[in-house]
């Protein structure tokens, strides 16, 4: 980054920040450009040091004993703190705490008189807390509690305790091999390809020609038949729709969600895709005869509604090397591509929080892994360290984000875009509040038309990184994401592709009116799973896209279920999808 756009950056996090630390100068642009200056060296660091933007200080608590050095790792963001206290015996004590709801209180720490963490209400309400007295007794019993968000400070801040992020059986399994059999990496893509191929496949049965209201939800799919005459099929989706029997979907028109106001699904195949959006621009490969009569979902968040958030795992993504990218891009002494191994002392829980769950209404599954996340072959594998997927979880940077992939992100001033990122982008780093990276685009938006087309790597399988076989087939159980525009709204549509190439997926989301794609995991249910949370008479539905999502969540006695994501700490990263609240 030049001179000029890294003064703009440095100055953009000094104002930013201000609020959130109690004052302009606690945001000294001399500090924010040397942490700038160690965030950009190539060279080992701690997490810490990845976080160019946070604000540090430090304080002696003369009646307890210690020495205290407080962390907000972003202060625009104002949701995580790193507090550490050093006791007479020079042993250090780490905690990593939560502000649950930046929206509605504010953290600040004051030095003087004597160190306190102030939390401050929308009303001006001020608590004022030291969880470090008493021999840090109140930490300590929060850390004993073994919760994965332990509350302190009477409750308006959680500490993050570190737990063992649940994985499925298939995914135990392939792990064990990656990781400790000479070969394992070939024998899991043998076992894949042979008996996994298009497991998850879904036809459909014609049961008549109908349709319905065209009107309602996203702009339908681009057919080759109008709305009102479109085949009505047989579906898997489980997920109760208005207007339509459960079982039954015309093809490409979208249904409200019962019970979940801003939120439509809609259930195509490739084949029903009107021939002027399958021969139009940009190159595609021709859908082959499987995956054009494969049934697939998409579901539509009204993001006027509703709001997003990403977390990542308890494991992955990881933060060191994928073994994809050739080792001549590796730096000699390097643990990673950016120069982290290890998050601690922050924990991952790869579940929400208490208070942002009570209003979540869905989650699904955020990308690849790291062992995946990087390229092999093609020019993107021969530098910027084989762009390795960044990723971002409350405004804290796990891995950086690299020019020419397609990110997902949100700004702390709610906006929710889809973008390939570029140089110049990372100015908006000081305001992310998350963003995930998962290879390159499947629609790109034409900067004439503002429409979506298919990226220019869609139909090259190593350049474009869509994993798939070693012969290079690339259909399989695959994952997306889409924004499209619409009567003024805006959505962001996930899609679930039974078996599909990323051609197909790119004409899919274009039939759908989509501007942006990007792909998000494949595979396995587990990698392309989404559940909506429905209340129903005072309980809470789980809902899932396909029925045999519902196995990932746990079962509970009287037939209740432990979801995902919500109920216990998953290993993988997710995007969670929530109410937004009325300004109080």
């Amino acid at each position: 980054m030049g001179r000029l756009a890294t003064a703009f950056l440095i100055a953009a996090a000094a104002v930013t920040g201000a609020a959130a630390t109690g004052g302009e100068a606690q945001r000294d642009p001399q500090a924010l450009a040397r942490q700038w200056a160690a965030y950009e060296e190539v060279r080992p660091k701690s997490i810490i040091e990845l976080q160019p933007f946070r604000a540090e200080w430090d304080a002696e608590d003369a009646a307890q004993g210690l020495r205290l050095h407080f962390v907000a790792l972003n202060p625009a963001v104002d949701a995580w703190f790193l507090l550490q206290a050093t006791d007479a015996r020079g042993r250090v004590h780490s905690y990593h705490l939560e502000n649950p709801d930046p929206a509605a209180q504010s953290v600040r720490f004051e030095t003087t008189p004597s160190p306190t963490v102030v939390i401050r209400g929308r009303v001006g309400a001020e608590t004022f807390c030291r969880p470090w007295a008493d021999g840090a007794r109140e930490l300590a019993e929060a850390r004993r509690t073994a919760l994965p968000y332990a509350p302190v400070c009477n409750g308006r801040l959680f500490l993050r305790n570190k737990v063992t992020g649940s994985r499925t059986t298939l995914e135990a399994t392939a792990e064990f091999l990656r990781d400790n059999i000479w070969g394992g990496e070939d024998i899991v893509r043998f076992v894949r390809d042979t008996f996994f191929k298009d497991s998850q496949l879904e036809t459909s049965r014609e049961l008549g020609i109908g349709g319905g209201r065209a009107e309602q939800g996203p702009a339908p799919m681009r057919a080759s038949t109008p709305p009102d005459q479109r085949p009505v099929i047989s579906t898997l989706l489980d997920i109760a729709l208005e207007g339509t029997p459960h079982g039954r979907m015309a093809v490409g028109l979208w249904y409200p969600v019962k019970g979940l106001p801003g939120i439509y699904a809609s259930a195509f195949q490739p084949r029903a895709i009107a021939p002027e959006v399958l021969q139009g621009p940009g190159r595609t490969n021709r859908l082959d005869s499987v995956e054009a009569k494969a049934t697939g979902y998409m579901v539509a968040f009204d993001l006027g509604r509703l709001d997003m958030g990403y977390a990542v795992g308890t494991d992955h993504p990881a933060l060191g090397w994928s073994p994809r990218p050739p080792g001549s891009v590796r730096p000699r002494g390097m643990p990673g591509p950016d120069g982290v191994r290890s998050a601690a002392p922050l924990v991952r829980l790869g579940m929400v929080n208490p208070v942002i769950a009570n209003r979540t209404v869905a989650t699904f599954t955020g990308g690849f892994k790291r062992e995946h996340g990087a390229f092999k072959y093609g020019d993107m594998a021969t530098y910027n360290h084989g762009h390795h997927y960044g990723f971002i979880e409350k405004g804290t940077i796990f891995s950086k984000l690299q020019p020419g992939l397609s990110t997902l992100y949100r700004l702390t001033d709610g906006t929710i875009g889809m973008k390939t990122w570029t140089e110049a982008d990372n100015a908006l780093l000081p305001r992310i509040d998350f963003a995930r990276q998962n290879g390159v685009p499947l629609l790109e938006t034409d900067p004439v038309t503002g429409q979506g087309v298919p990226g220019d790597r869609v139909a090259r399988w190593g350049p474009g990184n869509w994993s798939g076989s070693a012969k290079a087939e690339l259909r399989t159980l695959r994952a997306g994401a889409c924004m499209a525009r619409s009567a003024g709204t805006t959505w962001l549509i996930y899609g679930y592709f039974s078996t599909a190439t990323p051609s197909a997926m790119a004409r899919t989301f274009q039939a759908y009116g989509c501007d942006y794609a990007m792909l998000l995991d494949m595979n396995a249910l587990e990698h392309t799973y989404l559940a909506l949370y429905v209340p129903q008479g005072g309980r809470t539905h789980v809902a899932h896209m396909v029925p045999g999502m519902s196995l990932i969540d746990k079962k509970m006695g009287g037939g209740r279920i432990l979801p995902r994501f919500i109920g216990f700490a998953d290993n993988r990263d997710f995007f969670y999808v929530t109410r937004k609240e009325a300004p109080g």
